[in-house]
């Protein structure tokens, strides 16, 4: 399958960036100035490195917002959002005195009227082209994509919310850009829920945006469906996977390791601090990321044993002291075994921490979740499956996800177990962590009236190689029943209809098949695109990769407004209940 730099969203992303930014600028041939505003800094970081711009003629990549030295004799790329902000930090730079001599202007999305005659009131004999390029979201790995808009959560979710519905119209622009960019027209579907209308109202609007979009085509043709289908679902849909203990690497680091913007920060044997970046340059993290944690413990050392013996080096244990050596005496393969040896530190930090407290954790976790024990037999009494995790001296956060695992394996407990559960933690000044949740349409508390029937689960039990991992995200279900045509058309309503031939199969006729651009385009079947609202978590965004792997012919890419982590969710649950400026975190508190 494809993965890393040269593949998937990031790819894509570039290669319109190549197609619409650079090409205009090619024709001149004299070095540029490049101005991003921090969104499309964060969007251009992600797909290219500097490198990459010098070899197109950009010079200086500069920040729109800070005070910058004028070079009159160049001209200028500003690559910015379509926000008054942008559009007014722009202005400054041509109104009084020009900075530059030309601007080429590219907006990430839709420009308001407004915005633009402004721009041409002052600045239009500066202005050589003035674009929207349609790219207003974030090409995270090959495969997952979000908004960067960790606050939608709070915006849609909170009672006390002001722009609930401003954050869904932005939302639902960014999913048009992403379908713009991989040049998909989808058939949009959503979750029925009874209790939420988040994802419905997202879907019109999506569907109603994406109409407009190629209705005003450059091309003047209207574009027909294609052979891709959009499903939209809110975060309650699955409330189990983002708070279980997770096995596999790249989920459970996440989890456990304090890793922030993607750089894990370790200190070496000789205790000198150091940092590694988490992305997709890094094959070894690629080919490593989705497999469960034991695999890559056993992985990693073999991997070293192997580069070992191929410079003759003595057999033993492989420690990180060792590798430390090995590197002083070779230079010429350190690089080689610098990856290794920050995953087999990353690793080996991943396991003290499982061995010190998450393995016992995770068996009642994993049998309250699945309602089943190892063997398969049903889990009669989730409190004897509970308590004892209560009575251990577990942190708090630990107890607490415990506690909410119990309450969703019974679609919500009665007020008075509920007041039990919540003077065992100990957190009778923090009960948002729990009450919360009825935010995201997940039972709380049960009552007569509210019946909900449990999703049936496909049979995994084949495909068990852990014990401790048997749970399987609800989405990969959705993944697998979509691409299999088998979606029920009363839980999953149609927004808009998809071509007849689409089945996910990519069992389409030759007639309505995409000639693929270039061989490297592999897709020969068809799209899903997955949005879930309200954040993903890590083992979701693994679902995307194995279906896709499993079916070959349809691509599985999945999204959010952001991604999320155990830790990162419950202080964003908490703080649904408070005013803008009464978060406290997890962090703050355990340090406090």
């Amino acid at each position: 399958m494809a993965t890393g730099s040269d593949h998937g969203l990031q790819r894509i992303v570039w290669k319109k960036i190549k197609e619409t930014i650079i090409a205009d600028c090619r024709k001149s041939e004299v070095w540029k100035i490049l101005i991003l505003d921090p969104f499309t800094t964060k969007l251009l970081s992600s797909c290219c490195k500097m490198s990459d711009l010098l070899a197109e003629k950009i010079t200086i990549v500069e920040d729109l917002y800070k005070i910058r030295e004028p070079v009159p004799e160049m001209k200028a790329i500003y690559f910015m959002s379509p926000t008054t902000k942008c559009v007014d930090a722009f202005i400054a730079d041509f109104k009084t005195k020009p900075k530059y001599k030309a601007a080429y202007v590219y907006f990430t999305d839709y420009c308001p009227d407004d915005l633009f005659h402004n721009m041409k009131l002052y600045c239009a004999k500066y202005i050589r082209v003035c674009k929207e390029i349609n790219m207003s979201f974030m090409p995270k790995e090959a495969q997952v994509f979000t908004c960067d808009n960790p606050g939608a959560f709070r915006s849609i979710y909170s009672p006390k919310s002001q722009d609930k519905k401003k954050t869904l119209e932005i939302l639902a622009d960014q999913l048009v850009t992403l379908c713009a960019t991989l040049d998909e027209n989808p058939g949009v579907r959503y979750k029925k829920d009874s209790n939420m209308e988040n994802a419905k109202t997202l879907a019109e609007l999506v569907d109603a945006k994406l109409t407009g979009h190629y209705n005003m085509d450059d091309s003047g043709k209207k574009k027909g469906k294609t052979q891709a289908q959009l499903l939209i679902v809110e975060r309650g849909f699955d409330p189990v996977s983002p708070i279980l203990h997770e096995l596999t690497y790249q989920a459970m680091a996440y989890d456990l390791i304090d890793i922030k913007d993607n750089i894990y920060k370790y200190k070496s044997k000789d205790g000198s601090e150091k940092q590694a970046l988490l992305n997709e340059e890094d094959m070894l993290w690629v080919e490593l990321r989705h497999k469960h944690i034991a695999d890559v413990s056993g992985d990693i050392p073999k991997m070293v044993k192997e580069i070992s013996a191929s410079k003759k080096q003595p057999d033993g244990k492989i420690t990180i002291s060792n590798l430390a050596q090995m590197m002083k005496k070779m230079p010429s393969f350190r690089k080689q075994l610098t990856e290794k040896t920050v995953h087999l530190q990353l690793a080996e930090d991943c396991m003290s921490l499982y061995s010190n407290n998450v393995e016992k954790l995770c068996k009642a976790e994993q049998d309250l979740a699945v309602g089943a024990d190892v063997e398969g037999v049903k889990v009669k009494d989730p409190m004897r499956t509970l308590l004892p995790v209560l009575l251990h001296p577990y942190s708090t956060h630990d107890k607490i996800r415990a506690v909410l695992l119990y309450i969703f394996s019974l679609n919500g407990t009665t007020d008075e177990n509920l007041s039990k559960l919540i003077q065992h933690v100990k957190i009778e000044g923090e009960q948002e962590f729990i009450l919360n949740w009825k935010e995201l349409g997940v039972p709380i508390i049960s009552s007569p009236s509210f019946f909900s029937r449990k999703p049936t689960r496909r049979d995994r039990s084949h495909e068990e190689k852990y014990n401790l991992s048997r749970w399987t995200p609800v989405i990969k279900d959705v993944m697998e029943d979509a691409v299999e045509n088998k979606l029920d058309t009363r839980e999953w309503p149609h927004q808009s209809e998809c071509p007849a031939a689409w089945n996910g199969s990519g069992a389409v006729s030759a007639r309505q098949k995409h000639k693929a651009s270039s061989q490297d385009d592999r897709r020969t079947g068809s799209r899903l695109i997955i949005f879930v609202l309200g954040g993903m978590c890590y083992s979701e965004m693994r679902c995307a990769y194995e279906v896709t792997q499993a079916v070959k012919s349809c691509e599985v890419i999945i999204g959010s407004s952001h991604i999320l982590t155990p830790t990162s969710l419950l202080d964003d649950i908490k703080a649904l209940s408070k005013g803008p400026m009464e978060t406290l975190t997890i962090e703050e508190r355990s340090t406090a």
